[in-house]
């Protein structure tokens, strides 16, 4: 017999990256009384790791839950950028309803419409909130209109269509029905989801269905499932089976010895939880995302969609310069296999394959954002290793043609540099689908182009556009391969040999090029130092001093003008490097190498790979 628990709804809150979703949350955190009067709440208290607060991002869905009046909401903040979309469409399995976050003054972009378009094939409820009304430029009437043209372009039904909109500004901790409204406080918002979010329902008296959404992970308890109690009731010490809708032979016995429930940021022990509570379980050492929790009585899996495959791959490879094992405390391929085999347990979207060497893992990722995340992760954890050029994993049809993936790129770019954008987008196969002119002298273009063609392409967007543009790219499937690109136009400008870089090599050097490093910095042969204003490798002895005489004192170095070297970011030096080259990481420094070292053999492998292409 279903019931309805009227005591409950289950929401996600969705956008582009960057409307407002971590910040709207605090502020129902916050009006729903998890904190105390006095208790001192940093900003984006669900961006709850390093790298999610630097770079202004969520990485992870997270859980909280919030009291209004006698409604208990459960809400879950997912992330906005299309390389952790993986996310996203998992924990909509969750949830009875979203709340779709859209930007006054941005309006709808792509990741607007890619984590809208998982909502409306689930046949979720929608409640539109318009976020950031109190910015100067903004303009509510307009977004409102672009919102409704997204839900025709992606065939809403007309419940869909007659969504509710809610105006409010997260920072400033308020929500309206009506832009006139006086009101100044978050219940518009917690009335609207209470009254149109159906409550969930489910079975009581059935047998025990718990379909896990995602893996939580914990030093001290390992493991932890989350995910909605769809039928029965689900007891601490009860007696379970675990199966999966696309593993037809999993059976596995368990016993649940914790449960979960989220109040507010924390987790609290339960006893038991019935239909339509969304728990966390540990104790089950091997549990998966799409794993159903079951009564061994009757062991049925609740089907779920299959995750979406990995796009792109780099090696991660034990370091083997000279300057190995100096600056990191985890150094061995026992330590980067153990590491990487460990992420698996939270981030369902990496694959992790050993190589022919030993010393090489094969990592695949959504793209670079999320395979520079687990990079950025893993040097602040202490380990050193190198890894190659990010490349792209290719698929063959029926007739054995090579398909490549594709991605549609959305720039917002001034408009005087337009030109220089297309021209770039075009010499790597992109292909214009569509331009037109946006508030504020912006021009919006649309390309459809190889994710490979956008492989070192923001280092190169950022000087085009003097840091004003704009780029969102979404993935689009697969699509015949469209011949050769050349990410590069210049070459390296290449140590000579091992040593400290002093001025005077540096000051020789620089009219080569664009140098990465500085004086007094350690150098080895076949580092790469900076990038060369031709198009070939030249190789340089940065390490040279002035030769003293009589006439020449060495203070008469200190004379000479170094131009500042240009340090590179994580994602800028993944950008650079080559096909030819690795990036060496370390908990102190980010190194670009020549994958040979010897100049030599470099040589040789070169004229050999020419002879053969």
């Amino acid at each position: 017999m279903k019931t309805t628990r009227e005591d409950i709804r289950n929401i996600a809150i969705i956008a582009h990256v960057d409307h407002g979703k971590t910040t709207l949350v605090d502020e129902l955190l916050k009006q729903s009384g998890v904190f105390r009067e006095n208790q001192e709440v940093q900003e984006c208290v669900m961006d709850s790791n390093d790298i999610e607060r630097e770079r202004g991002i969520t990485i992870l869905s997270k859980n909280t839950a919030v009291q209004y009046k006698d409604v208990k909401i459960n809400i879950i903040d997912t992330p906005g950028h299309a390389d952790f979309g993986g996310e996203v469409e998992r924990v909509l399995k969750m949830v009875n309803g979203v709340v779709l976050v859209v930007d006054a003054f941005e309006g709808t972009m792509p990741q607007t419409k890619f984590v809208l378009m998982k909502a409306l094939a689930l046949d979720l409820p929608v409640i539109v909130c318009i976020n950031k009304i109190d910015r100067p430029e903004a303009r509510p009437d307009e977004v409102i209109d672009e919102v409704l043209e997204l839900f025709m372009d992606l065939d809403a039904s007309d419940e869909q269509l007659d969504c509710p909109f809610v105006f409010a500004s997260a920072r400033n901790g308020y929500a309206m029905l009506d832009m006139n409204d006086e009101r100044r406080d978050m219940t518009p918002l917690f009335e609207t989801i209470v009254n149109y979010i159906p409550a969930p329902s489910g079975d009581p008296e059935a047998n025990t269905q718990v379909l896990i959404s995602t893996i939580d992970y914990n030093e001290y308890v390992g493991r932890i499932g989350v995910g909605k109690v769809e039928n029965g009731i689900l007891k601490v010490n009860q007696e379970a089976v675990v199966v999966n809708h696309h593993e037809p032979d999993k059976l596995t016995k368990v016993r649940i010895s914790k449960l979960y429930e989220f109040d507010g940021l924390n987790k609290v022990d339960v006893a038991e939880a019935s239909v339509g509570s969304i728990v966390a379980i540990s104790g089950i050492s091997d549990i998966h995302i799409g794993d159903t929790i079951c009564a061994p009585e009757n062991p049925v899996a609740i089907p779920f969609q299959k995750i979406s495959e990995p796009t792109i791959a780099m090696n991660f490879i034990v370091n083997d310069s000279p300057l190995a094992g100096q600056e990191g405390k985890y150094v061995t391929s026992r330590h980067i296999r153990e590491r990487l085999y460990r992420e698996l347990n939270t981030d369902v979207s990496l694959r992790v394959e050993d190589t022919d060497s030993p010393d090489s893992l094969k990592v695949s990722g959504r793209g670079e954002l999320h395979l520079s995340v687990l990079i950025e992760n893993m040097r602040r954890e202490g380990y050193e290793f190198a890894v190659s050029k990010a490349e792209v994993l290719y698929k063959e049809d029926e007739q054995g043609k090579k398909l490549e993936p594709m991605e549609i790129a959305y720039v917002d770019v001034p408009d005087e540099f337009t030109g220089a954008v297309i021209s770039k987008l075009q010499q790597r196969k992109g292909e214009l689908h569509n331009m037109g002119s946006i508030a504020g002298g912006y021009t919006r273009i649309e390309f459809r182009i190889p994710s490979r063609g956008l492989i070192g392409y923001r280092g190169d967007f950022m000087t085009d556009t003097k840091g004003n543009g704009i780029i969102n790219t979404i993935f689009d499937g697969y699509d015949y391969y469209r011949g050769d690109i050349d990410y590069r136009a210049t070459g390296s400008l290449i140590a000579f040999e091992d040593g400290e870089s002093v001025t005077y090599g540096l000051f020789s050097a620089q009219d080569r090029g664009t140098l990465f490093i500085g004086p007094g910095e350690r150098v080895y042969s076949g580092m790469v130092i900076g990038q060369c204003s031709r198009a070939e490798d030249i190789e340089l002895n940065v390490c040279k001093k002035k030769h003293l005489t009589n006439t020449r004192s060495s203070s008469a170095d200190e004379a000479l003008t170094l131009v500042p070297p240009r340090i590179l970011s994580l994602e800028q030096a993944l950008d650079f490097i080559d096909t030819d080259e690795l990036l060496e990481v370390t908990p102190e420094n980010l190194r670009i190498r020549k994958r040979i070292l010897d100049p030599t053999l470099r040589k040789r492998a070169a004229f050999k790979a020419k002879q053969q292409g």
